[in-house]
């Protein structure tokens, strides 16, 4: 294996493809209390949303079905308080609250176009 001791990696932004940008907005912003910090099109077809150190890039794929699988994973603090939150706003839980083996408190949860987000919350 080649030596990469000089590359640094950052922080990475999963792109989420939806079916509705603007119910995909509303969701993210509303539910999850993101903001927007970038549009591109007319339409728009894409969108960069952050909060804290979290960033989602949602992308325009209008033909796409939802997948069984997690497309982002979501360090957090409070995944339980954030489990309630999302519950109360009945938002479908695909997986419930646990505390795994491998040391994270999580659960997994599905936007409104069905994405799989994975939340995880390092246990002390």
């Amino acid at each position: 294996m080649q030596s990469t001791s000089g590359i640094v990696f950052g922080r990475t932004a999963p792109g989420i493809p939806v079916r509705d940008v603007d119910r995909a907005v509303a969701f993210y912003v509303d539910v999850l209390g993101m903001t927007v910090s970038f549009t591109n099109g007319d339409p728009v077809g894409f969108v960069i949303l952050r909060r804290e150190g979290a960033e989602l890039h949602l992308t325009l794929v209008r033909d796409r079905p939802a997948g069984t699988h997690n497309v982002a994973h979501l360090l957090v603090e409070g995944a339980a308080e954030l489990h309630d939150h999302l519950v109360a706003h009945g938002v479908r839980i695909v997986k419930g609250l646990r505390d795994a083996d491998h040391g994270l408190r999580g659960f997994v949860f599905c936007d409104p176009d069905g994405n799989r987000i994975d939340v995880g919350e390092p246990l002390r």
